[in-house]
């Protein structure tokens, strides 16, 4: 029964955080001007844009197979679909639960704990983060962000910062920090010391370096083409309401807009993202 509340107020402040924020991004919005932008779009421009995001998620697949190798040989496509059925699951579970969906679909499919799998994802997403932060960089340079930007630029650098060395710290101590867990849990229960203890190893177990030193140099380039393909998604978008023309829009403008709508994930919300997303665009 707690658990049960526990979901549903968390459901119900991410339904009260999409609202807030859907609010604020249609307040003044002419709909009838929407409506004519949309009628008037060119939406052939969208088969490109399409192409650049599954593109990006089959690169993003392709990488996570190279973090997996050291423990399990996958084929792309596994991961392929495994990953977009949790972009489909956040769309309909609050709090990116679909990322662990996905671990627990990867693990059934190499008979691997999930743990281990949610693992790998980690690391995944602490490369992504180390990317977007060097496009933040890039970004900065060419366009005077606001002053909350630069600060959650600053914020998601220390949080990366804070995963890496977490993850190189359990990695390294995982036998220290297993006995911990027994000797703190062992008194409440033996059984569930054991559990956690044995999810701990299990997680410490995909945190592991590549097998081969051009398997880093392969997701720096896979990195920086995955995110090159999200700023094309912008840029076609752009081109298919033809705002570059009518706004005279910059050619970093898609790259400042894939900046702000990345921090507006992060932000707690209900599922899919909605109303954070649409107000920071």
């Amino acid at each position: 029964m707690a658990k049960k509340i526990k979901q549903s107020l968390r459901l119900f402040v991410g339904l009260a955080i999409s609202a807030f924020f859907l609010y604020l991004a249609f307040r003044g919005v002419d709909l009838q001007k929407v409506g004519q932008a949309l009628t008037q779009a060119d939406y052939w421009w969208f088969v490109p844009a399409l192409a650049a995001l599954f593109g990006s998620h089959w690169l993003r697949a392709v990488r996570h197979k190279l973090l997996l190798n050291p423990v399990h040989h996958f084929r792309s496509g596994q991961l392929f679909s495994a990953l977009m059925i949790g972009y489909m699951a956040n769309d309909v579970l609050p709090a990116h639960l679909g990322e662990v969906l996905r671990a627990y679909i990867i693990g059934k499919k190499g008979r691997l704990p999930a743990s281990l799998t949610l693992a790998t994802i980690a690391v995944e997403r602490v490369i992504d983060v180390l990317t977007l932060i060097l496009i933040m960089g890039l970004t900065f340079v060419i366009f005077p962000f606001p002053a909350w930007v630069r600060t959650s630029g600053y914020i998601t650098f220390g949080f990366a910062v804070g995963l890496i060395v977490f993850l190189v710290a359990l990695r390294k101590y995982e036998g220290t920090v297993t006995r911990w867990t027994k000797r703190l849990l062992g008194p409440i229960s033996g059984k569930l010391a054991n559990k956690v203890a044995t999810l701990i190893a299990e997680f410490a177990r995909g945190v592991v370096p590549l097998q081969r030193k051009m398997d880093y140099v392969w997701v720096a380039v896979l990195s920086g083409l995955i995110w090159a393909g999200y700023v094309l998604v912008f840029v076609f978008g752009f081109l298919a309401f033809d705002l570059s023309r009518v706004y005279n829009l910059p050619w970093n403008a898609a790259l400042v807009t894939l900046v702000i709508t990345t921090i507006a994930v992060v932000v707690p919300s209900s599922p899919g993202y909605v109303g954070t997303y649409h107000w920071l665009c």
